[in-house]
């Protein structure tokens, strides 16, 4: 059942299913420090060859059976699916997977990602965590957790596809003040604490998290996985890292 309560509310699937329909649509982002931020949902709707130079080239890497977390308008999932991947799109948003399976994704289940260890069956070979995707692991603390979910639904080669944001690569005082108050709450810098707004609509308040690639490195260390290799660009603080099984 769809949840149309203002304060739970399917927010990132409404803003979706306007621009779906033809419409234009902003999402806000709101941080727990009162910080907005606007996004045009039009990204979410991309074509491969309007991705960043990183996004292109981290697709080379995928292999196999795909898992994509986070799938959002499907974007990722239905471009794999074109070059003939097996792909699964899950999403925590029910008009998200709805809105994939209109446009053509085969594949597409309503999922959390706390909650794929009890409900995939058949491994993966590779996993997209794309969009800055990796700020799903949500904290220092559960990021251990949420890494061995994802090494337990994969095969032994596996390899997880990242995207994140090096957070201190800003002179944005709002956020380097946000950063501050961070460090003195004893959270990493990029550590978010935040909820997408639409219209009257809100989703639930939720960890987010943004790493450099050093900062990756420390919390993978733990895990099965291991960062191979990074994609960067001088150009913006948004990087790829590769990991694969140790």
């Amino acid at each position: 059942m769809l949840d149309d309560t203002p304060k739970t509310g399917d927010a990132f699937g409404r803003a979706l299913k306007a621009h779906h329909a033809g419409e234009s649509a902003l999402e806000f982002v709101e941080r727990d420090d009162g910080y907005l931020d606007a996004t045009d949902v039009g990204y979410y709707f991309t074509q491969h060859s309007e991705w960043s130079e990183q996004m292109q080239a981290a697709m080379a890497h995928a292999t196999g059976r795909v898992l994509d977390v986070g799938c959002g308008a499907g974007r990722v999932s239905l471009y794999l699916q074109e070059q003939g991947y097996g792909v699964t799109g899950i999403d925590v948003s029910q008009r998200a997977v709805e809105i994939c399976r209109e446009r053509g994704l085969r594949k597409a289940r309503l999922l959390d990602i706390a909650d794929i260890d009890h409900e995939i069956d058949d491994p993966f070979d590779s996993v997209l965590l794309c969009g800055n995707n990796f700020g799903l692991v949500g904290t220092r603390s559960k990021a251990p957790d949420i890494l061995g979910r994802l090494a337990r639904v994969t095969t032994h080669d596996a390899r997880l596809i990242a995207q994140s944001r090096d957070p201190e690569a800003t002179d944005n005082a709002a956020h380097l003040s946000y950063h501050d108050l961070n460090r003195e709450r004893g959270r990493l810098p990029g550590a978010l604490r935040m909820r997408v707004r639409y219209g009257q609509y809100a989703t639930p308040w939720y960890d987010y998290l943004f790493v450099g690639p050093e900062t990756m490195r420390e919390l993978v260390a733990p895990t099965a996985w291991d960062v191979t290799e990074t994609i960067e660009s001088e150009h913006s603080p948004d990087y790829v890292a590769v990991l694969e099984k140790e």
